[in-house]
């Protein structure tokens, strides 16, 4: 899918699985996404999703998960978390991500290839 926020657009390698499909069914979608803890940022889904969580340990910038079964989480910079994670996709080139998004609630708009 791609991922689009103002100018800069990102093809995002979505996995194999009825999460990830799930979201795919619900494009196209814009959403305004919230600023978290200087990594990530959140916005709740129009409706949940199938849910697989686990503890994903080591996230990556550019790592696109779901949070619970109803929050899509888009991360900007690296870190180590506990928290569990629905795999939904990986942004495949993250570079600038954290520019694109900026320090503030973004408008993230996510469509098909």
């Amino acid at each position: 899918m791609w991922m689009t926020i103002g100018e800069q657009r990102y093809a995002v390698a979505l996995e194999d699985n009825p999460a990830a499909r799930a979201l795919g069914a619900l494009l196209p979608l814009s959403l305004d996404m919230a600023e978290l803890n200087g990594n990530e940022k959140h916005a709740r889904l129009p409706r949940a999703l199938p849910a697989n969580a686990s503890r994903i340990g080591t996230i990556r910038a550019g790592d696109v998960l779901l949070y619970g079964d109803d929050t899509l989480v888009v991360f900007y910079e690296d870190l180590s978390s506990s928290y569990r994670y629905t795999r939904i996709g990986r942004v495949q080139q993250p570079g600038g991500l954290a520019q694109a998004l900026g320090p503030v609630q973004a408008r993230v708009r996510f469509t098909a290839p």
